[in-house]
């Protein structure tokens, strides 16, 4: 079975062949492993671009599915500062902290009112060389893998992002006449973006805003439910009209267990990535409850297990997961995040090699 048919079969909730896989590699992993394999690991230069880069590695490790996104238009590269620092092309500019670069200038720091607002300009979606790569990927890839387009950050994060979290979550709680706009604004432009990658042939789309911490909700159920659904449910309805068949995963980290009935209620299709260490993230639980309904990608331990375990340990981290969520189809497995630098290589290749031994179906487990 090709690796797009598997991919597919299981997120449209029947059993192929074997349960497929769906990883991404921070850059200093994709190091290591290019450095071995003797394959390209440089990052593409994107605000999502763990999710789109080292795509040859992964497929070599055994991924059954190809991302691609917006990369940043021509006439607006990421560019290094005299002092060291980036900007990129959202007027961010990052400082690179241990192992990431972290933002410390947001454009909109500032901003109180729609009138201050009206003085920045989000970048064109639309713009120059912003999707050469993905029809590149797309030309390559389509056909033998399946393509997933991400558009993380899709409404929430890329707005706090621009204003400061602090600043964004007490100005959105305050009721500050600027925070609908900006809402809506970045709704159209990753709107314009995913319309763009479903035209380019993306089997999925791949939202998310960050909701969850360890413990619960970032913000009430109730103000997601009055202020974010009703904008997701927007975006995903214009998807859904330029190509009924695009299957939407939503992926929030930590733990958003009041709000997952809303997430399949406005077209949610595949749950990512059930972070198995944030509270009530339990994927036996949710197939049983859900698996009618909604198809699951992640559950791999990348807090724990992964990076701490033995490659023992690891295979046997995938073996749990897939008897939690594999039966019938519907579960693609990944792990919680971005393979993170603290992870083996030998853990890697234990995690992708126990899905050959425990993924093929029938499961017995």
């Amino acid at each position: 079975m090709l690796a797009r048919e598997r991919f597919l079969r299981a997120i449209n909730l029947q059993e192929p062949d074997r349960v497929p896989v769906f990883a991404n590699l921070t850059p200093q992993v994709a190091e290591k492993l290019g450095k071995k394999m003797g394959l390209p690991y440089e990052a593409e230069d994107s605000f999502l671009s763990t999710r789109i880069s080292h795509t040859e590695i992964l497929l070599e490790l055994g991924n059954d599915a190809v991302g691609i996104g917006p990369g940043r238009a021509i006439s607006s590269p990421t560019v290094e500062l005299p002092d060291g620092k980036l900007k990129d092309e959202f007027g961010m500019v990052y400082q690179r902290f241990g192992y990431y670069d972290e933002a410390v200038v947001r454009p909109l720091a500032g901003v109180t009112t729609t009138d201050e607002l009206d003085q920045y300009q989000l970048p064109d979606p639309l713009a120059p060389g912003r999707f050469d790569l993905a029809e590149k990927m797309v030309s390559k890839y389509k056909g033998q893998y399946a393509i997933v387009g991400d558009l993380e950050a899709t409404v929430f994060e890329l707005s706090w992002n621009l204003v400061g979290l602090e600043k964004f979550l007490m100005d959105l709680t305050m009721g500050e006449d600027y925070i609908t706009e900006l809402l809506k604004r970045v709704a159209a432009y990753n709107t314009a973006i995913g319309v763009r990658l479903i035209e380019l042939g993306a089997d999925v789309l791949w939202l998310g805003d960050d909701f969850g911490t360890q413990q619960g909700m970032m913000i009430s159920p109730d103000l997601y439910r009055h202020v974010f659904k009703p904008l997701q449910r927007n975006v995903i309805a214009a998807f859904k009209g330029v190509n009924p068949q695009v299957k939407i995963a939503y992926h929030s980290c930590g733990s958003i267990v009041p709000i997952i009935d809303d997430l399949i209620e406005i077209g949610v299709e595949i749950l990512n990535p059930v972070q198995p260490q944030a509270k009530g993230m339990d994927l036996g639980v949710f197939k049983q409850k859900y698996g009618d309904r909604i198809a699951f990608m992640g559950g791999v331990d990348v807090q724990g297990v992964l990076p701490n375990g033995t490659p023992e340990e690891v295979a046997s981290e995938v073996k749990k997961r897939i008897a939690a969520a594999g039966r019938g189809g519907g579960y693609v497995l990944a792990p919680a995040h971005n393979i993170q630098p603290d992870t083996s290589i030998e853990n890697i290749y234990a995690m992708y090699d126990a899905v050959r031994e425990y993924g093929t179906y029938p499961l017995s487990l």
